[in-house]
């Protein structure tokens, strides 16, 4: 009667009435499915036909239907309705059976379902099967599923498992260990014994996953050490026999006797071998063997070369021994395979410190990487290259890197200026050498460079009185020529403004020839900066002030003079406000004699300092961007700075601090406290009556505050910024308005503004803090800051803003368009609306996160209705 029935269903299956006979015919008529809609219908048809005949309970057709079902779950379909299925194979006695039944579990399942419970009874008795492979079976499914509630439950059938005759039991229940120890750590004690016995075994199989046992539970638990420590004579012979066997078909690879338990072998012994002076010493000598005698011609020659290598490094290894293992790096890097070239570049990086002597052995090859045509390899070579640099090579790599700058890509630019920079600024022979590189680095990528390096090399050049000249020749020379690169410009414009005396009147000073230069010459250059492309509000401002500077530097009856005059004229009508407000005060301060001169004289050296910089990819390139401590202060306005007690460029001090004001910052005219921190105070050339009688004021007249520069480094102060943050005034400003009095004692720290979110999407979290001006209701300077809350970070941002029509709207550039978690970036606004208008603002991003480019836009209205009320 069941032969009739069996005989029946199949006739229906063969027809097409219930599905495909077997497997072979579904995989036939998925292939012959012209369309994906096709193969969906086929499918589903297919499932609908397995589902109905899982309930008649037959042991062949539920064989063929899981086989069939396993490849529709292959195709990417659901199949979880045959889980119950695969445990009721597992329960049948035949082999068959259960070998696809354990199939289906490891693919069907994982340790997270609850129908895992069920199987452990099954895997309990199947280990304890006469036949071997049944055994093996159940071993394989529990390393491939097991949950931490079932390795406990198994824990003691494994580690008898462990004890078992039969190798081939024993190497599969090693992993079954393996697995148990990754899931639960504290059962990790049940194994200790019998890995010791598994260390001892001759059977290649059994000894390599032995090893990756004792590994795992060393890397877990620190207090197994000692214990397996006691092996390592027994892990010397076993590699003794590996490197001097001779020819074993059965394990040989590419001529090396099988090179996977002998990777395996070696990482176990870097791992008990590390800060134990003992097991050290006692490895060294198959260590030494190892290297020497292991071919490098293959790969698999080279694979245990390195783990040797990455041993010997790490252990407590004789000196002679770690010259042995980077020499092998070194040999590595002549490999044409770029995998090993890479491989050995990021190891010698991270032992240059250990050795560096050895290292530079190989500099040559290293400096040839250079030039590899991966940018992966040309990377870590370069990142070699900064570390190997001392007072002894020095001028070789420099000479090396400066020679690559000139052909590097883009994104190795900014890195590159810096470290070739600090490595001048740590090792020059002397500063006629350290002037020189930084000069180079400025021609060849002065779009790169940071401002710390900018501030650097000036404070270089004032505290060399006797290379002032050369320098600012060599400046004015490579302006001429070059006007693209921003760095070079703002150092020629700066050092030009400053030491213009020196170059009217000893001219450029070259080997071959020597030329005058007049004043005519140098605003003729200026001029052509201004007209270029390349001028930015930065520039112009750095301009503007060294004309102004050149006006005092001349005699007084010049005709340039009224050029001088005609050129900062010609910006008091400037659409940029920083500018026509830096040109309306030099207009003012202009021709006023002894003022000027008192004003305008050239500034003390600054301190020396060391050269401080943050993670190479949080930098920026010099530009409107700078952000440190005093651009910060002349980005804000003045109406900022009443909310500071002791904050330069504020217009709420006493008369002196307003002079200061006028110019940005305090270098110029400084303060009692911060003269002295700089340079002896000097005898001031006018009164502070005669400053403020410039613009028609007297200390006792109320007057309204002009506002102080938005733009980055604008100015004389902005340009004393490269310096570095000056000390505040000790005593709180004190109003314009009232008479000078002794200094107060000081306000409280200003209350801190509130941050409003305008934007938390795609890992990119932006917060907006405005400050409304206390000083011209109407106008809100609006600090932008920007957080990634991702760990692959956001590069490219660029920020856009945009304001109804009857509000105005300026923008900084963002401070730095890569973001990295915990480094955030930021990017000042102002906004000048009607006095109570609400300000609405636009907001647009672009950048790139997570490998995919993000566009987005919002609109914002969070800020409280009374910002812009008069107060």
């Amino acid at each position: 009667m069941a032969a009739t029935l069996r005989a029946s269903t199949v006739a229906s299956l063969l027809t097409g009435a219930g599905g495909y006979h077997n497997l072979k015919a579904l995989i036939k008529a998925i292939r012959a499915c012209k369309t994906l809609a096709d193969e969906r219908s086929l499918i589903q048809k297919e499932s609908a036909a397995i589902r109905t005949s899982f309930k008649e309970e037959d042991s062949f057709l539920r064989h063929n239907n899981i086989a069939k079902l396993l490849y529709i779950h292959m195709l990417g379909y659901p199949a979880h309705f045959g889980q119950i299925e695969c445990l009721k194979l597992v329960a049948s006695p035949r082999f068959a059976d259960k070998r696809l039944g354990y199939l289906g579990i490891m693919l069907l399942l994982d340790e997270n379902q609850e129908v895992l419970t069920l199987v452990t009874n099954s895997l309990k008795n199947d280990m304890n099967h006469s036949n071997m492979y049944i055994v093996g079976l159940a071993l394989c499914t529990f390393a491939n599923i097991s949950s931490e509630e079932m390795s406990r439950d198994l824990c003691n059938e494994i580690e008898k498992l462990l004890g078992s005759s039969n190798t081939y039991i024993r190497k599969k229940a090693a992993l079954c260990a393996l697995r148990i120890v990754r899931r639960v750590p504290d059962l990790l004690d049940h194994f200790v014994e019998n890995s010791k016995i598994l260390l001892s075994d001759r059977n290649h199989g059994v000894l390599l996953t032995g090893v990756t046992l004792v590994t795992e539970m060393c890397e877990s638990d620190a207090s197994v050490l000692p214990e397996f420590r006691k092996a390592v004579p027994l892990l010397i012979r076993h590699l003794k026999s590996l490197v001097t066997t001779g020819y074993s078909p059965e394990h040989d690879v590419s001529g090396i006797t099988d090179p996977f338990l002998q990777t395996k072998i070696l990482r176990l012994i870097r791992i008990l071998g590390k800060g134990d002076a003992q097991s050290s010493e006692a490895v060294n000598d198959i260590l030494a063997q190892i290297a020497t005698n292991t071919d490098s011609a293959k790969n698999v020659g080279n694979s245990i070369l390195y783990e040797t290598v990455l041993t010997v490094l790490e252990i407590e290894a004789d000196a002679s021994l770690r010259v042995m293992a980077i020499n092998i790096l070194g040999k590595f890097l002549t490999n044409r395979d770029n995998n090993i070239r890479y491989v050995a570049l990021n190891t010698l990086n991270k032992v240059v410190g250990m050795d560096t002597n050895a290292v530079l052995r190989h500099q040559n090859t290293i400096l040839d990487c250079l030039r590899d045509g991966d940018i992966s390899i040309r990377r870590r070579a370069l990142e070699l290259s900064y570390a190997l640099v001392r007072e002894s090579n020095v001028r070789v790599l420099t000479r090396e890197l400066l020679a690559f700058l000139e052909v590097a890509d883009n994104e190795f630019k900014l890195g590159m200026t810096t470290q070739i920079s600090l490595a001048a600024e740590r090792f020059a022979p002397n500063r006629r050498w350290h002037i020189d590189t930084v000069l180079r680095v400025l021609k060849l990528a002065g779009n790169y460079v940071r401002e710390e390096i900018l501030s650097s090399f000036i404070r270089l050049v004032c505290h060399t009185p006797e290379l002032q000249s050369y320098t600012v020749s060599r400046l004015f020379v490579a302006l001429q020529s070059d006007v693209s690169q921003e760095s070079l410009t703002l150092a020629a414009v700066w050092l030009i403004g400053e030491f213009s005396d020196i170059l009217l009147s000893e001219g450029i000073t070259d080997e071959e020839q020597h030329k005058n230069v007049t004043a005519s010459d140098i605003i003729d250059l200026f001029d052509s900066v201004l007209q270029s492309p390349y001028s930015n509000p930065l520039i112009r401002q750095f301009i503007l002030t060294s004309i102004t500077k050149l006006s005092t530097r001349i005699s007084p009856n010049d005709p340039q003079q009224q050029r001088i005059h005609g050129m900062l004229s010609q910006y008091t009508t400037s659409q940029e406000l920083e500018i026509q407000q830096r040109a309306v005060e030099f207009s003012s301060l202009f021709g006023q004699g002894e003022i000027t001169e008192g004003v305008l004289e050239r500034m003390p050296p600054p301190e020396i300092k060391v050269t401080v910089l943050g993670v190479v990819s949080e930098t920026k390139p010099v530009g409107p961007t700078r952000q440190d401590k005093d651009s910060l202060i002349s980005l804000m306005d003045d109406d900022l700075s009443s909310t500071a007690p002791a904050t330069n460029g504020g217009l709420t001090g006493n008369p002196q601090d307003l002079l200061q004001d006028i110019f940005g910052s305090s270098n110029d005219v400084a303060t009692s406290t911060e003269t002295a921190s700089l340079a002896p105070a000097t005898k001031p050339k006018a009164t502070v009556n005669d400053i403020l009688g410039l613009f028609n004021q007297t200390p006792s007249a109320p007057s309204p505050a002009p506002s102080t520069p938005s733009a980055g480094m604008g100015g004389l102060g902005d340009m004393s910024s490269l310096f570095g943050p000056q000390p505040a005034p000790a005593a709180a400003p004190v109003p314009i308005s009232t008479p000078v009095q002794p200094a107060a004692p000081a306000k409280p720290a200003a209350p801190k503004l509130p941050a409003y979110p305008a934007y938390d999407k795609n890992t990119l979290k932006v917060t907006l803090t405005p400050q409304p001006s206390a000083a011209r209701p109407g106008m809100v300077t609006i600090l932008a800051s920007f957080t990634t809350t991702g760990a692959e970070g956001v590069s490219g941002l660029n920020f856009q803003a945009a304001v109804p029509k009857t509000q105005q709207l300026q923008m900084l550039a963002i401070s730095n368009p890569d973001i990295l978690p915990g480094s955030p970036a930021t990017q000042q606004m102002r906004v000048i609306a009607p006095t109570g208008a609400q300000i609405r603002l636009r907001l647009r991003f672009n950048f790139t996160t997570g490998g995919r480019s993000v566009q987005d836009q919002v609109d914002f209205a969070g800020f409280p209705a009374d910002l812009t009320a008069a107060k």
